[in-house]
């Protein structure tokens, strides 16, 4: 797997990477197949403060991608939402690429 940590309008430290990096283990360890996983961490100038901390997340695996974001006032509080709707995400799709078909019952004679 592949894992790129960046941030826009801020510099993400050793801390902020081992965090995100914890939290991140726990998708992989319901799914194991990631590619490529690109997390971009941004602090955006707004006037409100309630959501200016943003995280935004797209994972590449074998049957597509997917993208999720999060924002929030603290960046590590939008780092928790974001592996939530990853996790819910990843879930529907490892539901969807199980094979979901049974062998016939062998008859008994």
């Amino acid at each position: 797997m592949n894992l790129t940590i960046s941030g826009h309008h801020l510099e993400v430290t050793p801390a902020l990477r081992s965090y995100v990096t914890a939290k991140l283990d726990r998708i992989t360890r319901h799914f194991d197949q990631l590619v490529d996983v690109k997390v971009l961490l941004t602090v955006e100038n707004q006037k409100e403060k309630d959501r200016r901390q943003r995280a935004e997340c797209n994972i590449h695996v074998k049957g597509g991608d997917m993208f999720a974001e999060s924002s929030h006032e603290d960046l590590y509080a939008a780092v928790d939402e974001l592996v939530d709707k990853l996790d819910r995400q990843v879930g529907r799709h490892k539901e969807k690429v199980k094979d979901h078909h049974h062998d016939a019952p062998k008859r008994l004679m």
